[in-house]
């Protein structure tokens, strides 16, 4: 065993662990135990400077104090979220549940085309909620997922899949081949897309071109499934709102590359547009623009 392997194991050890500690508690302490450890340890992590550094580009007349404010609510929300993630099966939707949902009826429009459908989302809040959503709707989702650098902690995902009833694809060739089929089939698909991808396309985000994965436009494009944006709203604690937004237009022009920039520039206006309305609720730390 190399001292890698060693590693990952004695980590997916430690998060089973930690897993099972928060899934034994109830789900309001388990969420305030992850904010605490999010405020005092993950604030204290290096990759916070990476997040200090987007939070003065994008907000360059914000104070240095309000910013640092700023996130340490980004980590209690990240904190809350880590420690969540044991109780996502007992999640519902409905009057007097966690989640309350204003927009269904885009989904159901979204339906009524008769071909596959797009969701896509952004890490906002508790982003792990497409599952409930689904459910909700009576829906099967599909959630395409960045695989862990540690293999064993790939049961996270899998586990998540299992117990919200979706299918957990990985990113990678043999992702891309499962999500055509998935669209062929007439079925449902959800994707978190404000993260960097070095081969995408330059789309403005925040002002300045962020390398952004086409994949959304251009299968919308081919298959002419809606896409529908969607995003979760901390309320207090572990309370939530999740809003369904109106499909975007996908209307197809004879400029294809012109067609695919205009629709993936229209969803970053849309995930930029959340984040500014609740800032402290995304992950800053991602290394979202070109160094």
């Amino acid at each position: 065993m190399t001292r890698t392997q060693f590693r990952n194991r004695i980590e997916a050890v430690i998060a089973r662990i930690v897993f099972t500690i928060f899934q034994t508690m109830p789900v309001d302490i388990a969420s305030a135990i992850g904010g605490w450890f999010g405020r005092n340890l993950g604030y204290r992590l290096p990759v916070t400077r990476r997040a200090r550094r987007n939070l003065a580009m994008v907000y360059p007349a914000m104070g240095e104090g309000e910013r640092e404010a700023l996130l340490l609510r980004m980590w209690d929300n990240l904190g809350r979220t880590a420690a969540e993630f044991a109780h996502l099966h007992r999640m519902r939707i409905g009057p007097g549940e966690r989640i309350e949902v204003d927009g269904i009826e885009h989904v159901r429009a979204a339906q009524a085309v008769g071909k596959g459908i797009i969701f896509f989302s952004a890490h906002c809040a508790n982003w792990e909620m497409f599952g409930p959503l689904a459910k909700s709707a009576g829906l099967t989702i599909n959630l395409v997922y960045r695989a862990p650098n540690n293999p064993y902690l790939d049961w996270l995902f899998s586990e998540r899949g299992k117990d919200v009833g979706t299918e957990m694809i990985p990113k990678g060739s043999v992702g891309a081949r499962r999500v055509m089929q998935i669209l062929l089939e007439k079925q449902v698909l959800g994707l978190l897309l404000d993260q960097k991808m070095n081969d995408g396309i330059p789309v403005p985000f925040f002002g300045r071109d962020a390398m952004t994965a086409p994949a959304v436009a251009q299968f919308a494009l081919k298959y002419g499934c809606p896409v529908v944006p969607a995003h979760v709203i901390r309320l207090k604690g572990a309370r939530f709102r999740l809003v369904v937004e109106p499909p975007i237009d996908i209307a197809p022009s004879s400029d294809r590359h012109g067609d695919i920039l205009r629709v993936m520039t229209e969803v970053n206006r849309i995930i930029e547009g959340w984040i500014r309305a609740h800032p402290d609720q995304w992950l800053w730390v991602h290394r979202r623009w070109p160094d």
